[in-house]
């Protein structure tokens, strides 16, 4: 895909005829990641897989993958049970270091809105620091969401996490 073709397909919006998107919609995707973030910065694991239909798709790959249409990914799941197979993981079975997470994540730009579905992305970063240890960068990239609307509110359909980097740490335990 050429740089011009990248750069149309990342900043069109489509929404209903309206031309930009309401404040409420904007507002609603700030806060939905302002909550997702804060759930995996205390490390609420439970209510992770809560942002997520039943059916979805949970994915963290590189950006190399992505732009080349390569389906390998990280970690990949696809539906909240997995999801919650995950979470079981992170507290009962997984050995690891244990470490603190800080999201920063920006402010979405939502590219299509049709009926009860978003499609935006954000830019995120990832911070971790371990007990004695300086933070540093973790993990940074971007999410492309397909978010619904439903009675519980908003939730993610999908959400890709595409990191910059082709090197990750030597795990990859929590979720992004």
């Amino acid at each position: 895909m050429s740089t011009t073709a990248t750069l149309v397909t990342r900043t069109a919006c489509q929404l209903d005829g309206a031309g930009v998107p309401s404040f409420d919609d904007f507002y609603a995707l700030v806060a939905l990641n302002a909550r997702y973030a804060a759930a995996l910065d205390t490390g609420d694991w439970d209510s992770w897989p809560e942002f997520f239909l039943d059916q979805c798709t949970y994915q963290v790959l590189p950006r190399e993958n992505h732009e080349r249409g390569m389906p390998l990914a990280v970690l990949a799941f696809e539906s909240k049970g997995m999801l919650k197979d995950r979470v079981y993981g992170i507290k009962e079975t997984l050995f690891f270091d244990p470490y603190y997470q800080r999201h920063v994540v920006g402010a979405p730009l939502i590219h299509r809105i049709e009926g009860d579905v978003i499609e935006a992305e954000a830019n995120y970063v990832v911070l971790r620091t371990k007990t004695e240890q300086l933070s540093d960068v973790y993990n940074a990239g971007r999410y492309i969401d397909r978010i619904r609307r439903t009675d519980q509110g908003l939730r993610f359909e999908s959400r890709i996490c595409v990191f910059d980097s082709e090197m990750i740490p030597n795990s990859l335990i929590y979720p992004i």
